[in-house]
């Protein structure tokens, strides 16, 4: 009797001991580099005698209300301008959807210091180092997450179910409120979680936005621990805020699970047909490309304007390091892109390998799996300025003194970029099934060729794909950088923030000059990003 061929299951099975192999390399990454850290600032704290002098000390209460309730504002804006451009985007087509659709989505992948440096250039002088520069700033960075989380969401209800509810005799905003809502509960759910979970962390776009006179908790963190030497206040507020962000990831996952409704199928974008309609399409794709393009153009003329002049003086002038008389603080910007370039590079290959390591171990390991995808996302809840500055306590002493190994920095960087390499290969991996394999072995292949052409060949682009962003990623991180550059390796954002806090127009025009170069260069790798998950014949 033959036995039934099972085409859903995955065609990637390995012996056990490659199985054991490839679950114990990435969690022992996971292990080392991210939970003996927080375990480091969770025992610091334990055995420190000033944790609750920390909790007690002036102005700490201002600051974590302030953190708390500027992500929520940040937050609630952030949902409400990015429904209209997630509402357009999904359900219509029309000319310069694609340009839209990019330009929302740009600033999301460019580094927080860019967008800080963007927004110091538009915004009048009077909103510098204030509250509404930080909170437009936040929209203007998270309403990628809106769009992309809720429009993928809105663009599976039904036309004829909003349709029946108008023949019924429903409103546009009973249709709204009673059909429409209730579907996009669960995206707009995630939506929010994600951008809160951005705002509450805010790093670069509260130093440099801001100002010393509203620091956020990350603030507060970088500032204890290298201005003023107080690590045990430092580590105190550091675990204080991951227990804050966990339980507001719990709750906020439950409800979204309660809510949860599954739709099938997609709605095809329709051209605006009414009056109405073409003038909200309109509307929307003039103040999109206003409002997401003019801070970054705004950026680049600031490099090119010094003293009320046009000048290429801050160009021109980039290779040559700057030193403050009096500080001796010394920034190469040149240099420090050639850095940014160097840790982009290796921390792309780390997260390369340790992603695809781990990719297979989650799809051919079952129980081990399981823990190692759960564990494997770990670092995107937790805050860069947390893992960076766990990182410097946890190895400052021998045998594991590597606070000035260069490759420290980025280990950090690929910490965080691991979990989207994961993302990007896994739903590859677990849609392949073992009938391809099958069928090519009939064909006359040989194991190892029917693997190449079914396994590894489909991987190439999102492997690519997955390089490009972990690259991306490093270049823009800012905040576990703080703790762990050292003089000479400063990276691009530690460049510009530097070069934006410094006084005179020439050192504030470099800054800007740096901020262009690293949103090009972010620009171009995230086009390569692109690339690859396009289709031959597209």
């Amino acid at each position: 009797m033959v036995g039934r061929v099972d085409a859903t299951r995955p065609a990637v099975s390995l012996p056990r001991p490659w199985r054991i192999g490839l679950v114990a390399v990435p969690a022992t990454f996971i292990a080392v580099f991210y939970a003996w850290p927080l375990a480091t600032l969770l025992h610091r704290v334990l055995r420190s005698r000033d944790a609750l002098d920390v909790l007690h000390s002036p102005g700490l209460a201002r600051i974590a209300w302030f953190t708390f309730w500027q992500a929520i504002v940040s937050t609630l804006a952030t949902l409400v301008i990015g429904v209209g451009p997630a509402y357009v985007i999904a359900r219509f087509r029309f000319p310069g959807r694609r340009l839209l659709l990019t330009l929302v989505t740009l600033p999301f992948m460019l580094p927080t210091v860019v967008v800080g440096a963007a927004f110091l250039a538009v915004l009048p002088t009077r909103w510098h180092n204030s509250v509404g520069a930080l909170l437009v700033a936040h929209v203007f960075f998270n309403v990628a997450v809106v769009v992309r989380l809720v429009g993928a969401k809105w663009a599976t209800v039904p036309r004829d179910l909003t349709g029946a509810a108008r023949l019924l005799g429903a409103t546009p905003w009973q249709v709204a409120r009673h059909v429409v809502l209730p579907l996009l509960q669960p995206a707009l759910t995630a939506a929010a979680m994600v951008v809160f979970l951005f705002t509450f962390t805010s790093f670069g776009a509260a130093t440099l936005l801001a100002g010393p006179a509203h620091p956020t908790v990350e603030v507060e963190i970088a500032r204890r621990a290298t201005q003023l030497g107080d690590i045990d206040g430092a580590a105190v507020l550091a675990v204080l805020q991951l227990l804050a962000l966990t339980a507001v990831i719990v709750c906020l996952t439950a409800w979204q699970r309660r809510s949860a409704v599954q739709l099938r199928g997609r709605a095809i974008p329709l051209p605006p047909r009414t009056r109405r309609q073409r003038v909200l399409v309109s509307g929307a794709l003039i103040a999109g490309t206003l409002c997401f393009a003019a801070p970054l153009v705004a950026a680049v003329l600031k490099s090119m304007r010094v003293r009320g002049s046009w000048t290429l003086t801050a160009w021109r002038t980039l290779g040559s390091t700057q030193v403050r008389p009096g500080i001796g603080l010394g920034i190469d910007p040149v240099a420090s892109m050639f850095t940014s370039l160097r840790f982009a590079a290796v921390a792309a290959v780390i997260s390369l390998l340790i992603g695809t390591t781990a990719a297979f171990g989650i799809v051919t390991a079952r129980r081990g799996g399981r823990l190692l995808d759960s564990g494997i996302m770990l670092p995107l809840g937790t805050s860069a300025v947390t893992i960076g500055f766990g990182m410097l306590i946890t190895f400052d002493q021998a045998p594991f003194d590597w606070r000035a190994s260069w490759w420290l920095i980025p280990l950090g960087h690929a910490l965080v970029a691991v979990p989207f390499v994961v993302r990007a290969l896994l739903p590859l991996l677990t849609s392949i099934p073992s009938a391809r394999l099958d069928a090519a072995a009939l064909l006359g292949a040989s194991p190892s060729r029917a693997h190449l052409e079914v396994v590894v060949r489909p991987l190439l682009r999102p492997i690519g794909a997955a390089t490009a962003l972990a690259a991306v990623i490093s270049l823009g991180e800012f905040g576990a950088t703080t703790f762990l550059t050292r003089s000479g390796r400063e990276t691009m954002p530690i460049a510009i923030g530097r070069l934006l806090g410094r006084a005179g127009d020439i050192p504030r025009a470099q800054g800007f000059a740096l901020a262009t170069l690293l949103m090009m260069v972010t620009a171009v790798i995230v086009s390569v990003a692109e690339r690859p998950l396009q289709s031959p014949d597209a």
